[in-house]
């Protein structure tokens, strides 16, 4: 099946070119190609249309959870005819397996799987398997970490046809194998019912339901049905049956690692026993014993992940399989806002090598749990085919590896230009920021002030309180949901000036924005180079009367350079309104308001009620979920408020709101807190 997009829109502006130039290299074999797309020019639709042309399998690579959900939204909208599938990490939270030699404090790995994401992850890996070449998976950077091997995972599948001389009592143990459980209730994902001949199977991600009919040995017939009534759907002549978990593997494989992985604990006791260590010997003795009996008798046990070089057959050091092993060899990979993500996955080794260096070293796990871990940077680019880089401040690999030729994308739909740049020196910004935010505040327009450091963002905002101005500042220290609660204050009107430190960058949708104002512009740092210049400058490109001031005592190379490039899209821009008399229109908001996460503009409403009605009082707004250490929580509700946490957080990341989801997990974390004190 082919790529059918769907959209009211065609393309516009520079649209066109751009996307037939990035078909054109990608059919020449162009291994690179960069999209440099200035904001609110619509990359995204650019990238849809060059997928429905191209019509090859796609990963969209995101470097967070959050944006990663909003480009699954919008690819289903353009295509809902295909398979957009979502792959995230499936934790709602994640406290990682760790040591810490300084103070001999051993932390346990603590989590919450997601059931649905963890369905979500089934389905994008069963769809590539499926053979299906309309599929575009959205994924954060996760998917370059290990999963179970593509060809055990296709091994233990199972295949049906009509006809079919399976043997009832081997379908049922191929069931038990993908782990799937036997129910006699209702069914549910992973699970299957059994009536005489006739055996009922849900599909591990819970969207099909399969009826399978014998006649002794024989595959009588097939039927998709509705789970509870049993009512007959549709008739199959084949199906596929994936497994419950993307790790699993055959008995053969189990019987072997389990030989291997006795062989490497005599060899690390050994060790340790020679440097006169009995405690580490002792110590990975007693835990790798106990896991191998659990595996033995279950077939799995808990971080079964730190084992899985053994399950998946590999030698020490190589790389484990990850999800882009799924795709097959012509796929297309597309990296959003590249500048970031590319980094992200350059900085992902080396964390997680440090933590499993301790739990070696100390004896908490065998040396094959450092095989268990993202790629390299050099593993990433050999399984890297055709792939897109997109961005509005390319860096220099992309640059780099599209060999200098980048596509551009200047012109926005609304016809907005770039908003023009100017330097003051900065002994006179007081004065000078206070008379731009009064024109900003009298025309009800708001203000971004980025600063270089939180302190400075403190101060400031101290000093506009004092001299009443409106404002809020947002920096790291701010928790994850409140940001969007501010900001979602600043589009309200219910305060004029935003400042921040380097939050104020991708991602954000901030029409009302009509002057970014950036203090300490000729610093040198990652704070002040050329991408972040741009990137904040950015936020004022969605305002029809948006401008940019840069407070600086010298002009840096960087704010030459950011000079010159925004003079450079002003003219490209200016030029094509001019010669298609196009006037310039105010840029909308892309969402639909304030988010349905969030509480009303009354910071203490709790945001709980709007996943649960909890007790008579949180009903009436004097519930914890706004603030976990006010006074009236009892000991006695502890309990039950920690659960409703842990029910909101996993419903919030159900919906994919993985802001909420992260409020939720820490209120939970605080209640377990104050519970362990005894309060």
């Amino acid at each position: 099946m082919e790529f059918k997009l769907v959209s009211d829109y065609k393309p516009s502006g520079d649209q066109p070119a751009a996307i037939a130039e990035l078909v054109q290299q990608i059919e020449r074999g162009a291994k690179h190609s960069t999209l440099l797309g200035v904001t609110g020019s619509g990359k995204t639709f650019t990238v849809a249309n060059v997928i429905a042309s191209v019509n090859r399998p796609t990963l969209v690579l995101s470097h967070n959870k959050t944006l990663a959900a909003q480009l699954y939204g919008e690819f289903k909208n353009f295509f809902p005819d295909n398979a957009v599938e979502y792959f995230v990490s499936y934790y709602d939270y994640y406290q990682p397996e760790a040591y810490l030699p300084s103070t001999d404090t051993y932390i346990e790995k603590d989590l919450s799987i997601n059931a649905e994401i963890e369905k979500l992850r089934l389905s994008a890996t069963s769809t590539l398997l499926s053979g299906r070449r309309d599929v575009i998976v959205v994924s954060s950077v996760s998917c370059l970490y290990g999963i179970g091997n593509p060809e055990d995972f296709h091994a233990v599948s199972i295949h049906l046809k009509v006809g079919q001389k399976i043997g009832y009592r081997n379908f049922m143990y191929g069931l038990v194998q993908a782990l799937y459980v036997r129910t006699e209730s209702e069914l549910s994902p992973s699970s299957f019912r059994v009536k005489g001949e006739v055996i009922d199977v849900m599909s591990s991600i819970g969207n099909i339901c399969y009826r399978i009919e014998f006649f002794d040995d024989e595959i009588e017939s097939i039927w998709i049905i509705e789970p509870t009534s049993g009512h007959r759907i549709e008739a199959l002549d084949t199906a596929t049956i994936f497994p419950a978990n993307l790790f699993v593997t055959t008995q053969e494989r189990i019987n072997t690692a389990v030989s291997e992985i006795y062989l490497d604990l005599g060899k690390q006791i050994s060790l340790f026993e020679s440097e006169g260590r009995e405690v580490e010997a002792q110590r990975i003795k007693q835990r790798v014993e106990y896991d191998l009996e659990m595996i033995k008798e279950l077939g799995y046990c808990p971080g079964i992940e730190n084992y899985s070089r053994y399950f998946d057959g590999r030698r020490p050091g190589t790389r484990p399989f990850c999800l882009l092993d799924y795709f097959p060899e012509d796929y297309l990979m597309v990296v959003d806002e590249s500048h970031v993500t590319l980094p992200q996955v350059r900085a992902m080794f080396g964390g997680d090598r440090a933590r499993k260096n301790n739990l070696v070293e100390y004896g908490f796990r065998l040396p094959a749990a450092r095989d268990n871990r993202p790629l390299t940077f050099s593993e990433f680019e050999e399984l890297q085919n055709q792939s897109i880089y997109i961005s509005a401040t390319p860096a220099d690999y992309e640059v780099e590896k599209s060999e200098g030729h980048i596509v551009e994308q200047l012109i926005r739909p609304t016809g907005l230009v770039d908003p023009p740049l100017e330097v003051i020196d900065s002994d006179k910004q007081i004065d000078s920021i206070l008379e731009a935010i009064d024109r900003c505040v009298k025309n009800d327009d708001k203000v971004i002030i980025a600063t270089i450091s939180k302190m400075s963002a403190e101060q400031l905002s101290k000093y506009f309180d004092n001299i009443g101005i409106r404002n809020r500042y947002i920096h790291s220290d701010v928790d994850t949901l409140e940001r969007v609660q501010i900001l979602e204050d600043l589009r309200a009107g219910l305060f004029d000036v935003l400042i921040g430190v380097n939050l104020l960058r991708e991602g954000i949708d901030l029409p009302e924005v009509a002057l970014v104002v950036i203090l300490d512009a000729d610093k040198s740092g990652f704070l002040r180079n050329l991408t972040s210049l741009t990137q904040i400058s950015g936020r004022a490109a969605r305002h029809r009367n948006g401008r940019v001031i840069m407070y600086a005592s010298t002009v840096s190379d960087a704010m030459r350079q950011a000079l010159e490039e925004s003079n450079r899209r002003r003219y490209v821009q200016t030029k094509f309104n001019l010669e298609n008399q196009r006037i310039p229109q105010q840029a909308q908001r892309s969402g639909a308001g304030q988010s349905t996460l969030l509480a009303s503009n009354e910071s203490k409403t709790p945001i709980i009620n709007l996943y649960e009605q909890g007790s008579e009082e949180q009903q009436k707004g004097i519930g914890i979920a706004a603030d976990v250490g006010a006074v009236y929580i009892t000991k006695e509700s502890l309990d039950a408020e920690i659960e409703q946490a842990k029910r909101n957080m996993e419903r919030a990341a159900k919906s994919l709101d993985f802001l909420a989801a992260a409020r939720f997990r820490d209120q939970m974390y605080e209640l377990q807190k104050l519970k362990e004190r005894g309060r």
